[in-house]
């Protein structure tokens, strides 16, 4: 079994489905109201079930998703720039090459998406976005999350709900920099190398998450939690509410202030 199909497994397996039923709508008939004058301004795919639909490369751009149902989906390199997706359900979905800037994804949920696998390479771009209240559970590794809002974002372990196995948000080598992840649960994250740069990081719960090489030159650091959390070569330059951090005082001599 491939990677692709392995993250497309644990999908089906590890996060809940909804029945099976008939997406809400078909293929051509999404196709047909996204080719309409009013695409901006319809509110005919919001709140829609399209589960399971092969929807790749279609323009969502500013389209009214709020509530909509992408599981299992694939939406390889569609456009969903400025789209509005507050509480939609992407969980499963195939998110290769897939354009979210600017997107609000707020109380969203993108629980083990599908960014890896067949032709295209590219990660999905969350540059701008708003993920505030977004519960994620992910392979976002290398993927780009600059300037997103992801305040009050669940990607943190639920340890009450672990029986597949330990699930947790690998944002390794990912761009986060200028990111709003003020009070946001990453607990045992994968933040190896990642971009933090000037990010809020205020209250964020950071408990053994792995640090080890990012960056955090500037960031706000204000009460945030790094108990057990992994910071072997981390960069704390100029960095903000160093003496509020909780755990930073068994910080390991690779640290860097």
């Amino acid at each position: 079994m491939n990677r692709m199909h392995a993250f497309v497994a644990l999908a089906l397996v590890a996060i809940p489905a909804p029945p099976t039923l008939a997406a809400d709508l078909t293929v051509e008939q999404v196709k047909q109201i996204l080719s309409t004058p009013e695409r901006e301004s319809t509110v005919a795919l919001a709140g829609k079930d399209l589960s399971r639909l092969d929807l790749s490369r279609q323009d969502f751009q500013r389209a009214n998703l709020v509530g909509t149902g992408f599981f299992a989906s694939k939406l390889v390199q569609c456009n969903f720039s400025g789209a509005k997706l507050s509480g939609a359900n992407l969980n499963g979905a195939w998110l290769m090459g897939t354009n979210f800037s600017g997107a609000d994804l707020s109380r969203a949920t993108l629980m083990s998406v599908v960014i890896v696998g067949g032709e295209v390479t590219a990660r999905p771009n969350f540059r701008n976005a708003n993920l505030s209240g977004a519960r994620i559970i992910a392979e976002l590794d290398g993927a780009d999350l600059s300037h997103a809002n992801l305040s009050g974002a669940r990607l943190g372990v639920d340890i009450r709900n672990q029986g597949m196995g330990q699930m947790r948000t690998n944002l390794t080598k990912a761009n986060l920099q200028g990111a709003d992840l003020s009070n946001a649960d990453l607990n045992r994250s994968l933040l190896r190398f990642a971009n933090l740069k000037d990010a809020n990081l205020r209250g964020a719960d950071l408990f053994r998450a792995d640090l080890s090489g990012a960056d955090l030159t500037g960031a706000d650091l204000t009460g945030a939690n790094l108990e057990e959390a992994n910071i072997g070569g981390t960069v704390f330059k100029d960095a903000r509410g160093l003496d509020t951090v909780k755990g930073l005082d068994r910080a390991n001599d690779s640290a860097k202030f």
